[in-house]
């Protein structure tokens, strides 16, 4: 059990590491803090906390470090005295979002960045499929005499396209009329309903070939099995690069070869449970390629249906009240964006 005195320079310590990424001495402490100890009675408190496990002596430095088990004594104490951001803070990522929302994947995409911008370290972000997703137009784009780009267009504003054989010959106008037809007639319709004998008996109501139609139901079918996927999304692979932890190139390229396969980040994102918002501090994560690392991660819900899960990833000393209190802020205004009508 620590006393308050001992939790004190811990605390210290851990905000004067996060801060430097240097190693904290007795004197450095004493000289910059104002406890009424001397830098001997520091000294000794210092020894006591390595002794605990909550200090560690790296190489032949004199000053200490925190381990894992300091961090993760103060991520829990974060619980009474949350970070809370500033005026500014909440300005940018309000600004950010009203500038670049267009759909869902733009929701996605904004927030990876802005995650990592606001934090300086790596954002993962798996958005769940999104099986409501309703047809809400479709586009025949013609290519060349035999073919044409199939545009399809959703309520969320999100748009995919796929190649499509037509007759040979097949003018722009026949196309214009097809494509106004089939929307009529499919509009307000979940994707997962357009299946081949719902298309057929579409398709058949305004043309007969039966080379088109079978085109059709292939490109379709692809888009739908495409929204019915998880995406991810990361944000800020380059600051890895500005933390002393990753001077080292090949632990850089280790790492962003994790980051690079998307079924591990995956993986990653699912090894928790979905909780709310969940830290785990180097070896507590279940991945041997972070287990150098430390993660912060939170779901995020519509409608009582999780909706995807955001995390940070950077090295264990990370500035964690500031993190938290950007996932926390994320987390309430994704729940708000998420609820509005596209």
């Amino acid at each position: 059990m620590l006393n308050d005195r001992k939790r004190k320079i811990l605390q210290i310590i851990i905000e004067d590491y996060i801060e430097t990424a240097e190693p904290v001495g007795s004197r450095t402490i004493a000289r910059k803090h104002n406890l009424g100890l001397s830098p001997a009675t520091i000294r000794n408190e210092m020894s006591d906390l390595e002794l605990l496990g909550y200090l560690e002596q790296p190489h032949t430095s004199a000053g200490r470090v925190p381990s894992a088990q300091a961090y993760r004594l103060y991520v829990d104490s974060m619980k009474e005295e949350p970070g809370v951001l500033t005026e500014n803070d909440i300005a940018l990522i309000n600004s950010w979002y009203k500038e670049r929302i267009r759909n869902m994947d733009d929701i996605f995409k904004s927030t990876a960045k802005i995650l990592s911008r606001m934090t300086q370290n790596v954002s993962l972000i798996v958005a769940n499929k999104q099986p409501n997703a309703r047809f809400k137009y479709l586009r025949f784009l013609p290519l060349n005499e035999s073919q044409a780009i199939l545009c399809i267009v959703t309520d969320d504003g999100a748009m995919d396209n796929g190649l499509i054989d037509i007759p040979a010959g097949m003018s722009s106008g026949e196309l214009d009329y097809l494509s106004g037809k089939m929307s009529n007639l499919l509009e307000g319709k979940r994707l997962t309903e357009i299946t081949g004998d719902k298309l057929q008996e579409v398709y058949s109501a305004v043309s007969q070939d039966e080379v088109m139609l079978a085109s059709l139901k292939k490109a379709i079918g692809k888009i739908a099995a495409k929204n019915s996927e998880q995406k991810v999304f990361l944000g800020g692979a380059k600051q890895l690069l500005n933390q002393p932890e990753f001077q080292d190139v090949s632990r850089v390229k280790d790492l962003l070869g994790i980051l690079e396969e998307e079924k591990v980040v995956k993986d990653i994102l699912s090894a928790g449970d979905d909780s709310g918002l969940k830290v785990t501090i180097g070896s507590e994560n279940k991945f041997t390629g972070i287990k150098d690392c430390s993660m912060v991660q939170a779901t995020y819900r519509l409608n009582g249906q999780i909706v995807g899960t955001m995390a940070v990833l950077g090295p264990t000393r990370m500035e964690y009240r500031k993190v938290i209190a950007v996932m926390n802020y994320l987390h309430k205004y994704l729940e708000t964006i998420l609820k509005e009508p596209k």
